[in-house]
């Protein structure tokens, strides 16, 4: 969630213009709190995912309640980074390095994830009428982890569950919530399945702590990173991912997958090995790391979607 996987959105130059009108620039400086890969690889995937397995194992789908859980999606993952952006303003996280840095976040950026964090929980109770309690269960869950993961008085990024709040958030319970709009009724399979995005986003969220080691620790986030050291966080992160990719094959052995999972460790492993490479020989090195996070992040988002499909085509 938000705050271990800060990437900002690319904004041409051009419609940076001191000219442009003022609503432009709200509507630029709103698109920018929305982190496009972000929004891809840890709100779309997981939720497809749901969606897929539905269709293509459970041989159910409903459009409508699709696209307004969706909706429901984006508009928590605006709360969620317009919360991230906010607080760790606030709390100087940022500007460890260099405090002569003025990171203005205006209050407006707080009001934006009130508002976004209302509308999602209207919506998951209006979808809750048609998916029954257990969308509540999803809704109040995703709620608690996206509201309290750097926002007051929780902050479970503080207290070292902030990993295990973005595996839970992005595996189980958003490819669970996902199925549940479409068949109503929980899976054990899908359960298994929602392991890999589940595990392959808490590995990513371990890689993007390492070169912040230093300025997490100083503000007093108690990370795994910042618990287990820099060189244990290399070990932690490539066994979780390495653990999502080897249930997608197990499944996939057994009979609990599609055959066509086995493509998603084959298309992960190599880009799995290529940030372990770059991880090794730069962990103590955060300008050098770069290549580590940005594989592993390609691991992910590759690996989900390829398994996301063979759902899609079933057994």
């Amino acid at each position: 969630m938000g705050g271990s996987l800060k990437t900002n959105a690319v904004i041409p130059d051009m419609l940076k213009a001191p000219h442009a009108p003022e609503d432009q620039h709200l509507v630029l400086k709103i698109a920018s709190v929305v982190r496009y890969r972000f929004f891809l690889y840890a709100g779309l995937l997981p939720y497809f995912l749901g969606a897929a397995y539905a269709y293509g194992i459970e041989k159910t789908f409903r459009p409508g309640v699709f696209w307004l859980g969706l909706l429901g999606i984006f508009l928590s993952v605006v709360g969620v980074e317009s919360f991230n952006e906010y607080f760790d303003a606030k709390m100087g996280t940022d500007r460890v390095f260099n405090p002569s840095d003025d990171e203005y976040i205006p209050e407006w950026m707080f009001k934006l994830g009130v508002c976004a964090f209302g509308a999602a929980a209207a919506i998951g109770l209006l979808l809750a009428k048609e998916g029954g309690w257990p969308i509540v269960a999803y809704t109040l869950l995703g709620g608690a982890a996206a509201v309290w993961y750097v926002g007051p008085p929780v902050r479970w990024v503080y207290r070292g569950l902030g990993e295990l709040v973005i595996g839970l958030s992005y595996g189980p319970w958003m490819t669970l919530g996902s199925l549940q709009l479409h068949t109503h009724r929980f899976s054990s399979g899908a359960l298994l399945a929602s392991l890999v995005p589940g595990l392959l986003i808490m590995a990513l969220a371990v890689v993007n702590n390492i070169p912040d080691f230093h300025q997490d620790r100083l503000v007093g986030k108690r990370n795994l990173v910042v618990r287990l050291g820099r060189h244990n966080g290399v070990y932690l992160y490539l066994a979780l991912a390495s653990a999502g990719l080897i249930i997608a094959a197990a499944g996939s052995i057994i009979g609990v997958f599609p055959r066509a999972s086995l493509l998603c460790p084959i298309a992960g492993l190599p880009l799995l090995f290529l940030s372990a490479k770059a991880a090794w020989t730069t962990w103590d090195t955060p300008r050098k790391f770069v290549p580590a996070v940005k594989f592993i992040v390609m691991c992910y988002a590759l690996s989900t979607t390829v398994f996301a499909l063979s759902m899609l085509a079933g057994k």
